[in-house]
């Protein structure tokens, strides 16, 4: 399982990296790989905002569909659209190409509450 150490995770397996002023979000490579094959990422529009843990879009897989929560409140900025045409690219490159939003965040010590690599893979640990 691929966990980098210069990320932030959340319980719902969502990464943060922070970059100079922006949040860039997307889902973990243990989540894509619980999900499936995606066929379907349902995607914010640029300018909505959310509070942390509120639920900004959804992914549709062949064996499930679940919800992408904000790990950090802030404002959309930018949005992934190569997942409307290829949203199977999260399965191929997690932490990469397969991002998924963008934000201006509007509490940068929300980071402090997430959690670090060797953090998350304990949590994964526990729930297998």
């Amino acid at each position: 399982m691929n966990i980098p150490e210069n990320l932030k995770y959340t319980n719902e397996h969502e990464w943060v990296l922070h970059v100079k002023d922006l949040i860039i979000i997307g889902i973990t490579d243990y989540a894509q790989s619980e999900l499936g094959d995606i066929v379907y990422i349902e995607l914010p529009n640029i300018g909505d905002k959310f509070a942390r843990n509120d639920v900004f879009g959804s992914i549709e897989a062949v064996k499930a569909a679940a919800d992408i929560y904000c790990p950090m409140s802030g404002e959309i900025v930018e949005v992934n659209s190569n997942l409307k045409d290829s949203p199977e690219t999260v399965n191929k490159d997690p932490y990469g190409e397969g991002w998924i939003i963008k934000i201006h965040p509007t509490d940068i010590n929300e980071l402090s509450d997430l959690m670090d690599n060797q953090d998350y893979s304990s949590y994964i640990d526990k729930k297998e």
